[in-house]
């Protein structure tokens, strides 16, 4: 079982460069800064909140991807 637990984990990090390389590839300087800037300050906006309430990412994985 351990070694699926491998194999999957490795696949989807796999998929996730993938899925990087290609953003990166397919995608223009502009509009590749825009959707960076975006995403540091939706980062930074969940860093303030979880701060502010003293609580844990781990504690409220529901929160960041279902907001």
């Amino acid at each position: 079982m351990a070694k699926l637990s491998n194999t999957i984990a490795t696949l989807l990090a796999g998929a996730a460069v993938g899925v990087a390389v290609g953003y990166l590839l397919a995608t223009d300087k502009e509009k590749r800064q825009e959707d960076l800037g975006k995403i540091k300050d939706r980062l930074s906006d969940l860093k303030q909140k979880y701060a502010k309430n003293g609580a844990t990412v781990t504690d409220n994985v529901e929160d960041i991807f279902h907001t």
